[in-house]
């Protein structure tokens, strides 16, 4: 929830008064130590590069030190700056908060929500989620980014993003409320008829490649380890980003693939040439949850992984289990009490 109040009074040149450390220089400099670029830092903050160095100049000023190496590329912190960079970040989160505890009444007049989405809802559910809440929070802007979890993560701990919707990536951090949404097992998806009923579907499936979800995403790394877990080694000569790639080619009988309901659900116009079959070897499933700062939009995370959890029973688990009814309680809707495992203990696929 970005600085647009401070932002006034920074681009009327940088008038501050000498030796006083703002809340605006405050957020810049902490913007310059993420994006590691002023001219970065001035993008995400809607501001100018001229207006970036002037605040940090001043907030240098006020602390008697040099904060940022300018002389590096890109730009890095000084030890100094190094120091300082912790106390910033507990500042910034007390006035996110306070801003939050003070809007009256509740969040009915929040202006702006920088919300994440993973790409695998952006057909159905996040429209229907965005239609909703703009009823309600009516004088509020919505921004909104759709990509892989590990990205969204970044987005929210960097502050660019107020709440994302991801694949879980093991415990949350401290500074983050976790809210699960659903769980869902991966699945088989087979060229029509390439498995024969009551055979061996491991050997069916062996005598085909295997269309593999890109490696450069951890959910098809996670994929792949958990293969290596069972002592796998498949053939395979395709490996994509895009379910609608893969699913094309499943159904056009090049090879098979390992996707979740909800990859299955986007590209639902394959199902005619597709069978979908449970994995052949031990289960992989994985969770996603909605994650926020702790505490600073109030109920607002709680409020909206509830509608969330609504959306996904009706657009994504009961079309599903109509179709695939012998998944059962392997896709089901969480409740908000999540149950805490460390990364290790877990063989759930945390990446989209």
């Amino acid at each position: 929830m970005g600085g647009g109040s401070q932002k006034g009074n920074a681009d009327h040149g940088g008038r501050d008064a000498a030796g006083r450390i703002t809340l605006w220089g405050i957020e810049v400099f902490a913007a310059v130590a993420e994006e590691g670029s002023l001219t970065a830092a001035a993008q995400r903050l809607g501001t100018s590069p001229s207006g970036v160095s002037q605040q940090l100049a001043s907030l240098e000023a006020a602390i008697g030190q040099p904060l940022i190496d300018r002389a590096r590329r890109p730009v890095a912190v000084t030890p100094a700056g190094a120091a300082f960079r912790r106390r910033a970040q507990r500042i910034l989160n007390e006035a996110a908060q306070a801003r939050a505890e003070l809007a009256v009444p509740g969040l009915a007049h929040l202006t702006d929500l920088r919300l994440g989405m993973i790409e695998d809802l952006e057909a159905e559910v996040t429209p229907r989620l965005l239609a909703g809440i703009a009823d309600e929070l009516t004088h509020c802007q919505f921004l909104l980014e759709t990509g892989a979890s590990h990205r969204l993560f970044d987005l929210l701990e960097s502050r660019a993003l107020d709440v994302i919707v991801a694949a879980e990536m093991g415990a949350p951090a401290d500074w983050m409320e976790m809210h699960p949404l659903i769980e869902e097992p991966f699945v088989v998806a087979a060229p029509k008829g390439s498995v024969p009923d009551g055979g061996d579907a491991l050997a069916a499936l062996k005598a085909l490649p295997l269309i593999l979800y890109t490696q450069r995403h951890l959910m098809g790394r996670q994929i792949g380890a958990h293969l290596a877990r069972q002592n796998l080694t498949l053939a395979h000569r395709f490996e994509l980003d895009s379910y609608t790639a893969i699913m094309a080619l499943v159904a056009a009988g090049a090879g098979w693939t390992i996707l979740t309901p909800l990859g299955l659900m986007r590209t639902r116009r394959f199902a005619p040439d597709v069978d979908v079959l449970p994995l052949p070897f031990p289960p992989l499933s994985r969770r996603i949850s909605l994650h926020a700062r702790a505490g600073v939009l109030q109920d607002m995370p709680e409020r909206l992984a509830a509608r969330l959890r609504g959306l996904l029973g009706d657009l994504i688990v009961a079309p599903a289990l109509s179709r695939m009814p012998w998944l059962g309680e392997e896709l089901r809707i969480l409740d908000d009490q999540p149950a805490m495992t460390s990364p290790a203990a877990t063989t759930s696929a945390r990446e989209i």
